[in-house]
């Protein structure tokens, strides 16, 4: 099925109040970078990868790493969205003893590739990845989401210096530059402007666009496949607990669950701005 942007937009709307409904079920989740994410990986995994259940065996799929692995139940939400599990599954068992739905990505899972959740993992092990896929003469692309927070391990940046030197053209790397870590803002925790300079010296084809924007990812992400002879970052500007006010912007969000009262207001919230759309 193809979707028009606005048709995404939409759909991110509705699968963020399904993670909503997964955090408060299984009384656990970090919401606030869930928010700030989902147009990323709406827009990947409904218009953009070559991705599904019919095909998550095939080795001429598209890969995908959610490196901010903390950011899991925004990631259940569009898997179940997709079809690799039901949304009921992930509610019941979310967060429970003994439950293969656990806080980070779990590969014993259908859809999902690798394990993650310690930082700076993701894009080393997307480097890998996209480096197989060129020996092997494949075609298939590789796509990783990071934090900004993250970005203060020393093992992205050598991930950076490799994908530029291999020229992995088959690489799009994402960071969800929301500018909030659990401890408050990035540019005080470790400051990491200007992004755009840093990934650049490394050899890479830099992208800046508004991360809530499904018009100006889905261009990002066209320019990405477009380029040749270097692998691409999407700095993507995101707002920490997109969707409802009480959450915007807020460190505080970054894990927490809402109460009866929170729940019922960002649920009309995001209602609201869905049908605004």
């Amino acid at each position: 099925m193809m979707y028009t942007n606005k048709e995404l937009a939409k759909l991110a709307y509705k699968l963020r109040k399904d993670t909503l409904d997964i955090i408060m079920a299984g009384k656990a989740g970090h919401i606030g970078g869930d928010m700030s994410e989902m147009d990323i990986l709406v827009q990947l995994y409904f218009k953009h990868m070559n991705i599904s259940p019919e095909n998550a065996d095939d080795e001429d799929r598209d890969r995908f790493v959610l490196s901010k692995g903390h950011s899991m139940e925004a990631y259940y939400a569009v898997l179940a969205e997709k079809g690799f599990f039901p949304l009921e599954e992930v509610l019941e068992k979310f967060s429970k003893f003994n439950t293969k739905f656990i806080g980070h990505p779990n590969n014993k899972l259908p859809g999902i590739e690798m394990n993650s959740g310690s930082l700076g993992h993701g894009l080393p092990v997307s480097i890998g990845m996209a480096l197989a896929g060129k020996m092997n003469h494949k075609n298939y692309r590789i796509y990783t989401v990071m934090g900004d927070g993250e970005l203060a391990e020393g093992s992205v940046w050598e991930g950076a210096m490799a994908g530029g030197h291999y020229k992995l053209d088959n690489l799009c790397a994402v960071v969800d530059r929301n500018r909030l870590q659990i401890s408050g803002s990035t540019e005080d925790v470790m400051s990491q402007d200007d992004q755009a300079t840093r990934w650049s010296a490394f050899g890479w084809n830099v992208i800046e666009v508004n991360g809530n924007d499904m018009d100006e990812l889905d261009a990002a992400f066209d320019k990405a496949a477009a380029a040749k002879g270097c692998p691409t970052v999407i700095i993507a500007n995101t707002t920490k607990g997109c969707g409802a006010s009480v959450m915007e912007n807020k460190a505080g969000w970054h894990h927490k669950v809402p109460t009866a009262e929170e729940y019922a207001e960002i649920v009309e919230e995001l209602k609201e701005r869905e049908e605004a759309i």
